[in-house]
């Protein structure tokens, strides 16, 4: 996803999807030490997107404190 999408959601929505993104991550680490992975580079894009998400869940939330 995009940042500019991900700003659009809602805290809730982020936090729903980041949890979605750890779990498939963690699917493909085990996958990955099984050998039955068939492109490791995802592993990668989903590390980026949940860092993704956890940056602009602390930009909403410092906002709203400052609100």
């Amino acid at each position: 996803m995009k940042a500019k999408d991900i700003r659009e959601l809602d805290i809730s929505e982020i936090e729903k999807k980041r949890r979605d993104t750890s779990d498939q991550l963690l699917h493909m680490k085990l996958h990955k030490e099984t050998g039955q992975v068939e492109s490791p580079s995802e592993i990668r894009i989903l590390r980026r997107e949940i860092a993704r998400f956890l940056t602009i869940m602390g930009e909403k939330r410092r906002t709203k404190i400052l609100k």
